[in-house]
């Protein structure tokens, strides 16, 4: 019988694997293997929340690949020598992969092209599996891509995307291939105490129980800090346990505005794969430079501190913050105001902020945590350089009693309703009685030196 090797990346699933239904195909034997990248570790990219979550998806994809009849094979090491290796063990002759867009991905398909072919052996690369529309396929009139996001939108919504597959009954999987052990979640140290658990049937459980009960209100209560209203699915698109294609499908079969909003931001994270896969610098260089003069760890290493332990003295910003070291997460109206805080209000590096999220977040995503720190920063696609977000106008607005701060800073437990938001107007006597700081710096000087830096610019 012939084989194929199926070579999992950001795709830890078996329904809508469009790789292992063509590997399938035939009635071929596969062998779905999953390499641990040296290079990604060698990177520090491998940090502890997603190396714990990456356990769960692994150990997860393994069980559903038993029930099927199959196995997950895991290597570690360089993923073309691994993945050549399991190939000429197996005796396949094709390789199936899902399509990638960073810039280290392209480099990855084209030596393991190069040396599979050397081999006698072909590569089959499949576009649309970690992305509902793939990179490249809607252009603008001009050339290029798109560094609008409104006409992308208009054109993504209007594409006909494929149907999503089912899960394969059978995967027959040959014995003679050797496996690692399938890493497990208590075996990374470091993680972040509140990390929630990955796997397909968790993913595939939560998109289907936020679809019945959560889409609905989403569109109104979106940015609602204490509700907790999202649909908390971003781990899950960034392992790819959950299928941006059938998660598309199934949010238009809800309908509904709060369905409509949710596949808006579905097309927004396709919006930044685009934009990087044409201009992958910008995961380390603005898109578009203000020539800014940022202040960096060596002319500001007190407040970045402050701000990355959640100490500003500034509520809304410190609980967001608190939350990222809690749970790997935060909620997204979160991300947008301490990212305007630390690049906007503090003038520092936005690289500087999107580093420390990457080392937390377990939906670290290079487009999209980069592309929206540029968003933020005021240097990426967007033309609007000096939106800044008042932490204090944002709280009022987003968490309008308190409830998130209190939540997330408890030695403002004691603080009630909106004043929570300006601690330091308390009287004298009750701002001792808090173990809470005073503001790292004044909201209307900061701006102000922000916009003369811009000026000067």
């Amino acid at each position: 019988m012939s084989v194929s090797v199926v070579l999992f990346t950001s795709d830890l699933r078996v329904h809508d694997h469009p790789p292992l239904r063509a590997a399938l195909g035939g009635g071929r034997e596969v062998v779905p293997l999953f390499v641990l990248d040296t290079a990604i570790e060698a990177a520090g990219f491998a940090v502890p929340n997603r190396r714990a979550f990456l356990a769960d998806c692994l150990r997860d994809l393994d069980a559903n690949l038993r029930r099927r009849g199959g196995r997950l094979v895991v290597r570690s090491g360089d993923v073309v020598e691994q993945t050549c290796a399991v190939a000429a063990q197996a005796g396949a002759d094709e390789v199936h992969t899902a399509a990638e867009y960073t810039r280290y991905a392209h480099r990855r398909e084209d030596r393991l092209r190069a040396a599979l072919e050397a081999d006698g052996r072909r590569l089959y690369v499949h576009e649309g599996v970690v992305t509902a529309v793939p990179p490249g396929r809607l252009t603008p009139a001009v050339s290029g891509h798109f560094a609008v996001f409104t006409p992308y939108h208009r054109r993504w919504t209007g594409e006909r995307l494929r149907e999503p597959f089912a899960a394969p009954r059978r995967v027959p999987v040959p014995d003679t291939v050797p496996s690692g052990p399938v890493p497990a979640r208590a075996a990374v140290s470091g993680t972040s105490p509140g990390l929630a658990a990955g796997g397909e049937a968790e993913g595939r459980k939560r998109l289907t129980a936020w679809l019945r009960d959560g889409a609905a209100a989403y569109g109104e209560r979106q940015d609602d800090l204490a509700g907790d209203a999202t649909s908390r699915l971003s781990p899950h698109l960034h392992f790819g346990t959950v299928s941006a294609t059938e998660a598309v499908h199934r949010a238009r079969a809800a309908g509904g505005p709060g369905a409509e909003a949710f596949v808006r931001q579905l097309c927004w994270r396709d919006f930044h794969r685009q934009v990087l896969a044409a201009r992958p610098a910008a995961a380390v260089l603005d898109y578009r430079t203000r020539h800014d003069h940022w202040r960096t760890e060596r002319t500001a290493a007190a407040d970045i501190e402050a701000w990355r332990q959640g100490r500003t003295g500034y509520p809304l910003v410190d609980a967001a913050m608190r939350q990222l070291a809690h749970e790997g997460w935060m909620h997204n109206r979160g991300r947008l105001v301490t990212a305007s805080f630390l690049a906007k209000t503090l003038y520092v590096d936005w690289r500087i902020g999107a580093r420390h999220f990457l080392e937390l977040l377990v939906d670290g995503d290079i487009p999209n945590n980069q592309l929206n720190w540029q968003w933020v920063a005021g240097t990426g696609t967007d033309t609007r350089p000096n939106r800044v977000l008042n932490p204090v106008a944002q709280g009022r607005r987003h968490d309008p009693d308190g409830t998130y701060v209190r939540r997330w800073v408890p030695e403002l437990a004691g603080v009630p309703g909106a004043a929570v938001h300006e601690p330091w107007k308390l009287p004298a006597a009750e701002r001792a009685r808090i173990d809470y700081p005073g503001p790292v710096v004044d909201l209307a000087d900061a701006l102000a030196r922000f916009r003369r830096a811009r000026a000067l610019d």
